[in-house]
């Protein structure tokens, strides 16, 4: 069915389509979950026509949107509980970027955009693999919460064959109140600082090496060393070694340090982190705004970054941005909403090409 018979709002174009919250308006559900699934399929179609194609972008940014109520609900309370089982967790929230559903829907052909579970993510890191136990067990004491469990993946107990380590909740949004909103997903993630540090280091040099690693696509000598560097972290935090590693220390660390050696990790990732002197300069006069978008150039080695206070001027400028860098595989932008520019950096080291952290874990796996 042609997308323009789809995906027309269900309510007129003059209605009001926000929910007002202070200075904040969330954009309300607009179209049907059938209009959201044609979206999607034609984005992805090479075979759209620039008109249709115009047409699925603005159903899916809608959709994207809506999701940032029920997410900055989420957020509040994760950034409550979090602070209850660590002094000092970082909590940050975004809106999936558009390359990432792009990727997500190729790869998986049978996947309908509406039922996308991680369109709107909120994510915990917090010290150690301990608090992230005492994290998730909150919530999953259905007693304390109304929104519906739609998927619990435990990666600590199981880690992925790539070395990911985390825990995954997706949720169905619920309120009495604000039933407008209710259905909607939006996915947690909880992290100790050992795994967030290997997740964004992973990002790093995926970007850099133009490699798909975050989906274990790419050199096979990378992605060997990414999970035997998870076994080695997941040895330091007492869990489960990642399927296909070594089993005993003496091993894991023989092969990890042969590895690390060839591939010159340590070296590399030192490298990617001088750019950091220049990107810190991009930050002068950042008023410390809770919105902050990010376009990261690794072509120009520049990461240039905005803050915002009104919700719906940052989504504005974030669409225009994505559209203007489409295609651009040394591109990437993100819309996050934490509590501070520190936050900024401790959540998303990957766009400041900051592995310090990660090339410490190194060190010490392989002394």
């Amino acid at each position: 069915m042609p997308l323009d018979q789809v995906a027309g709002p269900r309510h007129g174009t003059s209605d009001l389509l926000w929910l007002r919250s202070g200075s904040v308006a969330w954009t309300r559900p607009d179209y049907s979950r059938a209009a959201v699934d044609s979206a999607g399929r034609t984005y992805i179609d090479g075979k759209s026509t620039p008109e249709d194609r115009e047409r699925a972008l603005a159903v899916i940014n809608s959709w994207r949107s809506s999701h940032s109520y029920p997410l900055n609900t989420w957020q509040i309370s994760l950034r409550k509980k979090a602070a209850d089982v660590d002094a000092d967790p970082t909590v940050a929230q975004r809106i999936k970027r558009l390359p990432s559903i792009r990727h997500k829907l190729e790869r998986f052909p049978g996947m309908k955009l509406s039922r996308m579970q991680d369109i709107g993510g909120a994510r915990a890191v917090v010290a150690s693999v301990d608090e992230v136990g005492d994290l998730v067990a909150y919530y999953l004491d259905t007693s304390r919460i109304k929104h519906k469990l739609v998927r619990h993946d435990d990666y600590i107990a199981g880690p992925k064959e790539s070395g990911y380590r985390g825990v995954h909740l997706a949720y169905s949004y619920y309120s009495d109140r604000r039933s407008d909103w209710n259905g909607l997903k939006v996915e947690i993630q909880v992290r100790s600082r050992l795994q967030h540090g290997w997740a964004t280091a992973v990002e790093t040099v995926g970007a850099f090496t133009q490699q798909a690693l975050k989906s274990s696509l790419g050199s096979d000598e990378w992605l060997r060393f990414f999970a035997l560097m998870s076994s080695a972290l997941a040895l330091r935090e007492h869990r489960a070694l990642v399927p296909g590693t070594p089993d005993d220390s003496a091993t894991l660390t023989k092969e990890l340090r042969s590895a690390a050696k060839k591939l010159k990790v340590i070296e590399r990732l030192r490298s990617y982190g001088t750019t950091l002197q220049h990107v810190e300069k991009t930050m002068d006069g950042v008023k410390g705004g809770h919105l902050f978008l990010l376009d990261l150039d690794l072509d120009a080695q520049q990461l240039t970054l905005w803050d915002f206070e009104n919700a719906a001027q940052a989504t504005e400028q974030y669409e225009a941005l994505e559209r203007g860098i489409e295609g651009q595989g040394n591109r990437d932008a993100v819309l996050v909403s934490v509590e501070s520019i520190n936050a900024l950096q401790r959540a998303y080291p990957n766009y400041f090409l900051d592995t310090t952290a990660f090339v410490e874990s190194i060190e010490e796996a392989i002394a």
